[in-house]
């Protein structure tokens, strides 16, 4: 048997609520013959009558009840099927996958993005996936990632384009109790602290020790770890001292067992997006693109 036709049964269902065949005529813009046609094909095909036809009114059979209320389901489904694809051309919906290198950048960052992309865009999901920077970028050439928030410096990639998002001044992190603590933090002075620093393979790891080479400096770190959180916290434990990127309501949020000292000579973190450059223009990484980079001045 051939299958149903949507449009038949979109025919059917307005018979039904409207009690004529002259009403659904009008309210879904055909002529009634065509309307007479869909209900005869319809039965034909099923082999069953479908409509109880008096002069002044028609309802359907019980065989006609039950194909209206499955009739009723199969249209909603077809008509959120069709809206959802073009939602998706569109750019409205979709699933982008951001890779980041440390959870800094989710917890600290994306929040604010992620409330209002959902407020904007509610059917375009954001999926954080937590790898290095250089996994991050090589991840946009291999399509792991859709989208990369990764520090420089990055090789050039073929297809990839880096856009500058935020610039962080990079601060020292001691334990307060520390003692004869100075007003700034040189690789002279920390390298002959305990260390605690993110892992290797990481940009920031690099950032940290080519500031410490350029010095004539090649300290080890007592522990290496990339969540910034837990790097705080054992800054607060007093095992060492950590270069983070930090705002300043991180700076007012230390705490009193942390002290946080500008570093001599200065050193930043530049954040940018990562982004394949065949992407299109309205789709939705190109949507969360640029809601980032609309949201750099509340976020950075």
């Amino acid at each position: 048997m051939r299958q149903l036709n949507l449009d038949q049964v979109r025919t059917l269902v307005a018979i039904a609520d409207l009690g004529s065949f002259s009403a659904a005529a009008q309210a879904l813009h055909l002529a009634q013959p065509t309307v007479s046609l869909h209900v005869s094909e319809l039965e034909s095909r099923l082999g069953v009558p479908l409509l109880l036809r008096s002069p002044r009114h028609v309802q359907p059979t019980p065989a006609g009840a039950e194909l209206v209320e499955r009739g009723r389901r199969l249209l909603r489904d077809a008509d959120e099927a069709m809206d959802a694809a073009r939602r998706r051309h569109a750019g409205l919906e979709g699933r982008v996958r951001i890779g980041v290198s440390t959870t800094s950048v989710v917890v600290d960052l994306l929040p604010p993005v992620f409330e209002a992309l959902a407020a904007r865009y509610p059917g375009i999901e954001l999926s954080p996936v937590f790898v290095g920077s250089a996994d991050s970028a090589t991840g946009l050439v291999g399509g792991a990632v859709d989208l990369a928030v990764v520090a420089l410096p990055q090789p050039a990639l073929p297809g990839v384009r880096f856009t500058p998002w935020l610039r962080h001044e990079m601060r020292a992190l001691v334990p307060a109790v520390w003692p004869a603590l100075p007003k700034r933090a040189t690789p002279a002075w920390l390298a002959q602290r305990p260390l605690i620093m993110n892992e290797p393979g990481t940009r920031m790891q690099t950032l940290t020790l080519e500031w410490f080479g350029r010095a004539g400096f090649s300290p080890r770190a007592r522990i290496e770890h990339n969540y910034d959180v837990a790097m705080r916290g054992l800054v607060e434990a007093g095992y060492g001292a950590a270069l983070l990127p930090l705002r300043a309501s991180h700076e007012e949020a230390a705490g009193s067992r942390v002290r946080v000292l500008p570093l001599s000579p200065r050193l930043v973190r530049q954040l940018v997006i990562g982004h394949r450059t065949q992407e299109p223009a309205g789709g939705p990484v190109r949507r969360v693109v640029d809601m980032l980079m609309e949201m750099a001045g509340q976020v950075g």
